[in-house]
């Protein structure tokens, strides 16, 4: 093959990217606000950016926010007009969540759902709120939220490590991938604990609460750092797709890891060291798998199924591809993925030097 055609866009490339445009056209826009813990304003921005598109003519229906009795937060929901939330039945009583199907028989322009990571009431359509918005996504209608950076389950074992509470509520990554706008709310720990000994976080006992346990210094700026972190890689990965399209040569702009997987019960450690890795370097990563065509026994078709689902589960991307040779399989992935470093186990190490070799 000449560099020439190598250099060629990947046409399975394109005919997701196309296929993703074309899906987008049908649902509505996401728009999310993400922030590095409770406090810094999601919320606030949140209703501002949806009192402009009503100034703008844009019909706006807040379909649920939490101001946690924030003046300033609601204040700024004056004048937009407030769905009921539907009573669900829970035992012997009611709990109030948001009107799904409310929502899709106004079918605004906009609805503002804040808190996407939060649970429904057992019983509701969808267990959780992300499915809520999913849906009216599918509907054609453009949706406004808020999360903070501790509920995206890629970071959940992190952030529980950094900040020593459990982590309950999860949104899946997958969401920011159709968003159509990721806006940071950033402010300064400092400037944040300020806030919270002033009463507008928080009010008074679980203030206190706060400060005592989630709210410390070293927790916040990591946070802060890992909020920070999630979206320049998401701006990474926008820059691949348009690479994908446009670029006939490959520019670095962070940090892609590729890891082989094969049957072997090893896999699973390296996996696991590669997702160790891209968490330590905030990086997107990649798990392939080359079909050589080789028979395998049950035990070994168990054992690579059980890889995978694995390297799925701790949020890779997984790639099977079928190549007689390993090493050039491994090497057109890591040219078309634009990969920077390539993680291998032990017995093909031989090769890791061809994967590299004459690349961009």
């Amino acid at each position: 093959m000449s560099k020439q055609e190598n250099d060629r866009p990947n046409p399975d490339a394109l005919l997701r990217i196309a296929s993703q445009d074309e899906q987008k056209k049908l649902q509505g826009k996401l728009r999310i606000f993400l922030g590095m813990s409770a406090g810094v304003g999601k919320t606030f921005a949140m209703l501002k950016a949806a009192q402009v598109k009503q100034q703008e003519g844009v019909e706006v229906l807040v379909g649920v926010v939490e101001t946690h009795g924030r003046k300033e937060t609601e204040a700024l929901v004056t004048g937009l007009t407030v769905l009921p939330k539907a009573k669900v039945p829970y035992k012997d009583i009611f709990l109030e969540e948001l009107d799904l199907d409310e929502i899709l028989k106004r079918r605004p322009k906009l609805v503002l759902v804040d808190e996407l990571a939060h649970s429904n009431v057992p019983g509701s359509r969808h267990p959780k709120r992300h499915q809520d918005v999913l849906e009216i996504l599918a509907a054609g209608i453009d949706v406004y939220t808020a999360m903070n950076v501790q509920h995206l389950e890629s970071r959940k074992d992190l952030v529980e490590k950094v900040a020593g509470i459990p982590i309950r509520e999860t949104v899946p990554d997958s969401i920011f991938d159709i968003a159509d706008q990721i806006e940071v709310i950033d402010i300064t720990p400092v400037d944040l604990l300020k806030r919270l000994k002033e009463g507008k976080v928080y009010l008074a006992d679980r203030a206190d609460r706060a400060a005592a346990n989630f709210f410390k210094i070293e927790s916040l700026t990591a946070l802060r750092e890992m909020a920070l972190r999630f979206a320049a890689e998401r701006v990474d990965q926008d820059l691949q797709t348009f690479h994908e399209l446009k670029s006939t040569s490959p520019w670095q702009s962070n940090e892609r890891l590729m890891v082989a997987v094969s049957h072997s019960p090893h896999s699973e450690k390296l996996i696991r060291a590669t997702r160790r890795l891209a968490y330590n370097l905030e990086a997107p990563w990649i798990a392939v798998y080359v079909d050589t065509g080789a028979s395998l026994s049950q035990e070994d078709q168990d054992q690579l199924a059980k890889n995978i689902a694995l390297a799925r589960e701790l949020n890779a991307e997984v790639i099977s591809t079928s190549d007689r040779d390993v090493a050039e399989a491994l090497k057109r992935v890591a040219r078309q993925k634009n990969v920077t470093q390539v993680l291998v186990g032990r017995p093909a190490r031989r090769w890791i030097a061809e994967v590299f070799e004459g690349g961009s």
